[in-house]
């Protein structure tokens, strides 16, 4: 869609199968408060339940609210449809689990204003239950910047509340199709953000947009979701491992990155990084680029291992000092 001059900010949610989570997140929307012009596109990924019910609901009552539909399963597939439907001059997307506050689309404004280089803004992301494990949240209070074709690690913003001007969506081609939850690579947050970067764009994040993130996930899960994230940051180091422009950054971030907090887990991710990330190279044809991304994650065991053991022979001479 060409972008409306009117709409300030289109705020994106996609959505599969959780149609009762969904009417919070859509409850938090209508709650916003602002002189600004915005709209919401609902995309419903697929789903099997009331999810669309829900949905053709709230745009009943609201015009701003507009339903999509794309039947690709994935959260880059979603969010690459949703935001070609939009018509704002930003882009705001956040989840089905988010509750924007009623400043949102104020402090969207705001940030932007003031950055008028940025293409791209995380912001803040707070923990809505506190009986929740304390991931997927940016409760970080000072903002900072992320100047282009800079090395950009994963984590350090997050897809539950971010942010694009519409000309930098455009200039990267959109929010990659094959990758998101849903699909073997949780990624396309990251992948766009270092997208844009390497087009020109200067980034960053501004605590002053606000989500509450009611993602449910207790600490028993958290396991299983650093799993998957394996997968996703493997994909996403070997892409731009593997272009040349963005080579030599990427290189350098990952080895230097551990991909755990003890031995045992940075061996366990790196056989899920190693697994997932040629098999993302060989999925798009990048053959070429396998030896070159095993050789990085080798040399990142490497120097991890070596870390350890620093830091580890640091501890005992500071305890035998202790108890002299």
């Amino acid at each position: 869609m060409i972008a409306n001059p009117m709409v300030e900010v289109s705020i994106v949610i996609c959505t599969r199968n959780r149609a009762n989570q969904l009417q919070a997140a859509l409850d938090a929307l209508a709650g916003i408060r602002t002189e600004h012009v915005w709209e919401a596109v609902i995309l419903d990924n697929g789903s099997t339940d009331h999810t669309e019910a829900v949905i053709a609901s709230y745009a009943s009552k609201d015009p701003r609210f507009h339903p999509a539909r794309e039947e690709q399963p994935g959260l880059g597939a979603a969010r690459d449809t949703a935001w070609r439907k939009a018509s704002g001059k930003i882009v705001s997307f956040t989840d089905d689990d988010c509750y924007v506050a009623e400043d949102y689309v104020d402090r969207i404004v705001e940030a932007f204003g003031e950055r008028p280089q940025a293409g791209y803004l995380g912001g803040r992301i707070l923990l809505h239950d506190p009986s929740d494990a304390p991931v997927t949240i940016m409760t970080n209070t000072d903002p900072f910047d992320m100047p282009s074709r800079s090395f950009i690690a994963p984590g350090v913003l997050h897809g539950a509340n971010l942010s694009f001007r519409r000309e930098a969506l455009e200039a990267i081609g959109g929010v990659s199709r094959d990758m998101g939850a849903g699909t073997p690579f949780p990624c396309e947050d990251v992948d766009a953000v270092a997208s844009a970067s390497w087009s020109g764009f200067d980034g960053g994040y501004d605590p002053r947009p606000t989500v509450s993130h009611h993602h449910g996930r207790k600490l028993a899960d958290v396991a299983g979701l650093r799993a998957g994230y394996d997968a996703g940051r493997a994909a996403f180091y070997a892409k731009f491992i593997a272009r040349p422009e963005s080579r030599g950054a990427y290189f350098g971030g990952f080895i230097r990155r551990p991909l755990g907090k003890t031995v045992q887990e940075n061996l366990a991710s790196a056989w899920r990084v190693g697994r997932f990330g040629t098999r993302y190279l060989r999925q798009n044809g990048k053959w070429a680029a396998i030896p070159l991304f095993l050789f990085a994650l080798g040399l990142q065991g490497t120097i991890s291992v070596l870390r350890f053991a620093r830091n580890r022979v640091r501890r005992l001479f500071a305890s035998g000092a202790s108890d002299g």
